[in-house]
């Protein structure tokens, strides 16, 4: 199945520039915005506690949510636990009392047909260490993904597709940071499921331009990376469109729980598509990749040859 032919004739680098300044411009605001507000850390990052009530009959979670923020829990997180009848609620530490006892006693004055089953507690350095972890996660990441594509194709790809994926997550980051989203271990599951997602259809490019520098041995190299952006087109459309849905469905339908998952996956599906293209394709033809750069000079002698 296919949505374009494949003699499309897009000229997709043509718009290389205008997509570096956009690129650039959306990539500062979002470390600007990084800088001065920050990220929204999740209970799992802050430390808190987090509070398993059940209620006698089918409870209404924005009901619950609007009592425990008039009641001083401004950034109170409330979500269905297992059932209808059970809630997950779950605090950042007070400022004003740091008591786990003060904290659950707080809550069931303010809900009183709620029945406590269960609190834990999470603490600051346990949340401090998960984010140092999750940052190492990605940095790890990131650094596999470069040697595997230096290996596999040329350090210009390498280069490429490593901007790329960094150019993805900051962007990620950039609009949960400017919006004060919550960002929790979910999310950071989210980003890093993006940076797997953004890869694969990078690769996939850089596979069929290394095969037309093969086949195509008068084209120009810009003509040889346009030329593999349209002959996988259909496949990139299919995939993005197919996984949107299912993300969107997520969104819509999974619950607040999975907001944030969702959404950091539905901006790292568009952004991933636009950056196979215009970040990692576009930067690896600015650092000079050619026909001779991916072909080993024994090769490249013979199929010269008359």
């Amino acid at each position: 199945m296919e949505f374009f032919k494949q003699n499309t004739q897009i000229d997709f680098m043509a718009q290389r520039r205008w997509a570096a300044i956009l690129s650039i411009t959306l990539f500062a605001l979002s470390l600007i915005s990084l800088a001065m507000n920050g990220l929204n850390w999740g209970l799992d990052f802050t430390g808190g506690t987090q509070i398993h009530l059940a209620f006698p009959q089918e409870v209404d979670l924005n009901q619950v949510r609007n009592t425990l923020e008039k009641g001083g829990f401004k950034e109170a997180s409330v979500i269905s636990y297992g059932t209808s009848k059970d809630v997950l609620v779950s605090l950042a530490p007070s400022k004003e009392s740091s008591e786990k006892d003060t904290t659950v006693s707080r809550v069931t004055e303010l809900l009183p047909n709620a029945k406590v089953q269960q609190v834990d507690m999470v603490g600051p350095q346990v949340g401090q260490e998960l984010a140092t972890k999750g940052a190492l996660a990605i940095v790890i990441a990131l650094l596999g993904t470069m040697i595997y594509i230096a290996l596999r194709f040329d350090f210009r790809f390498a280069i490429g597709s490593t901007v790329a994926l960094i150019h993805d997550p900051i962007l990620i980051l950039g609009v949960f940071s400017f919006w004060h989203l919550e960002f929790n271990l979910i999310v950071l599951a989210a980003v890093l499921t993006v940076i797997g997602y953004s890869l694969n259809d990078t690769i996939v490019i850089f596979d069929r331009i290394r095969e037309n520098f093969r086949k195509l041995r008068k084209a120009t190299p810009i003509e040889v990376v346009n030329q593999a952006t349209n002959q996988t087109l259909s496949r990139t459309i299919m995939t993005s469109v197919l996984t949107l849905l299912v993300v969107l469905a997520l969104y819509f339908l999974g619950g607040s729980m999975l907001h944030g998952f969702a959404l950091a996956l539905i901006i790292g599906i568009v952004v991933g598509t636009y950056s196979s293209i215009y970040v990692a394709g576009s930067l690896s033809l600015m650092l000079g990749v050619n026909r001779q750069s991916l072909l080993p000079p024994a090769k490249e002698a013979l199929d010269d040859r008359p």
